[in-house]
């Protein structure tokens, strides 16, 4: 059985295939522009009868996005220790490991040290094994 919303939504599907017919460049098949049009006016139409859904005010939970004091006090002490534990690093180690920390990749690492992709890899391999070993006993 077709209902009469049903019927409707068929015209009004009908009806912007017809309006958008000269707007047809060419540009992807007939069939692909003839849904993409039934699509968006689906679309529309579901979008304007969506029903609204209160929320009962004792379901809603406010979250303050800021860290709580805690978390941004432990992070700044990894961040202190790391930093701490990087300036110790022998300086060609020292130095891969603050580009890494910038977001180069090993091509980049090399070609600012003057040293070969497998060696800035190598560099910060041995860094990282450095810097666990430093702050192990500090942890």
């Amino acid at each position: 059985m077709i209902s009469v919303r049903n019927v409707y939504k068929r015209q009004e599907i009908a009806l912007a295939l017809w309006r958008a017919l000269p707007r047809f460049r060419g540009e992807c098949s007939e069939r692909t522009f003839l849904f993409r049009i039934a699509h968006n006016r689906s679309m529309a139409w579901l979008a304007q009868k969506r029903a609204w859904v209160p929320i009962p005010e004792d379901e809603v939970v406010l979250r303050d996005p800021a860290p709580d004091p805690e978390a941004g006090f432990a992070r700044e002490e990894r961040s202190r220790l790391l930093f701490g534990a990087i300036r110790g690093l022998p300086i060609g180690y020292r130095q891969a490991m603050m580009l890494a920390l910038e977001g180069l990749d090993y091509g980049e690492i090399g070609q600012i040290l003057g040293i070969s992709e497998s060696n800035a890899g190598v560099r910060l391999k041995r860094a990282k094994e450095l810097l666990k070993k430093a702050l192990e006993g500090k942890a």
